[in-house]
Order: C-alpha cells, then structure tokens, then sequence
C-alpha cells in the first residue's frame, strides 16, 4: 500500500469530517476519555484536513522547508466522551493571515458536541513565522465555496 492511498475523513460544507471510535487507551480508569487525549483528537483532525485538501505535509517540507506549529488553542470541554463512543471531529478554517491559520474543531457524539477548540496555527521555515503556502491558502479557499 502506498503511503498516500489511506485517508480519512471527507471535506463537507466547507469542514472536515473525521470519524472515530474512543477506544480504551483513549480513556481513564472510568471509561472517560482523559483530557489531554482530545488534543490528539483535534490533532488527527487538522492533520487529515490537510490531507483532504491535497497537500501532503512531508512533500511541502522537503520542498518548501516549513512545518506547521500551534502558537494557540482554547480548549472547552463540555461533556465527556466515553469508551466505545462513535465520535467524529469536524475541523473549520476560519481565518487565514501572514503565517496564521486559524482553525475552530468540535468533538461530536451524533448531534451532540462533547469539546470545541479555537485553534491557531503558524507555519514556520527555520524556527520563523512564514507566509502559508499559496496551495494550502487556494485548497483551503476553494473548499469554503
């Protein structure tokens, strides 16, 4: 299989979609997934939204040199996300400047939102703030119409 064929998650409205279980690794001794567990939940998320927009992150840094750090993120946790939950985390770009990405991401249990995160993120060329590349810029524009 090739590195690129696996993806997850589908572009909707404008958002990313990520499906995923809470597995028990995911959870405390309660069964309650552990707090900084849906960090990584966002983070699968923001990942495969670029996945889905078309720009592989490894090619963009061996051809351009920049990564993507978090410079930000409020986290709101409002209820629990339990062991075997069908969750999915949906991921929005709302705000594009300079360097900064601003992202806003919910953790979903069918129509219920568990946690939300007010992400944003800065791409980065030897350890300074960059503009964001054009193709992430233009991917992300055209999945908003």
């Amino acid at each position: 299989m090739q590195r690129d064929e696996v993806q997850a998650g589908w572009i909707e409205d404008g958002r990313h979609v990520l499906p995923l279980r809470v597995y028990y690794e995911d959870t405390d001794f309660s069964g309650v997934v552990y707090h900084a567990n849906y960090l990584r939940f966002f983070e699968r998320g923001r990942t495969e939204f670029i996945r889905a927009l078309g720009i592989d992150q490894r090619a963009l840094h061996e051809a351009e040199k920049v990564a993507f750090v978090v410079r930000s993120m409020q986290v709101d946790f409002l209820l629990p996300a339990l062991m075997d939950d069908l969750v999915r985390v949906e991921t929005n770009a709302v705000e594009m400047r300079g360097p900064a990405l601003g992202l806003s991401q919910s953790l979903r249990r069918d129509a219920t939102v568990l946690t939300t995160a007010e992400v944003l993120v800065v791409c980065i060329r030897a350890g300074r703030p960059c503009r964001l590349p054009e193709a992430l810029r233009a991917a992300i524009e055209a999945a908003a119409s």
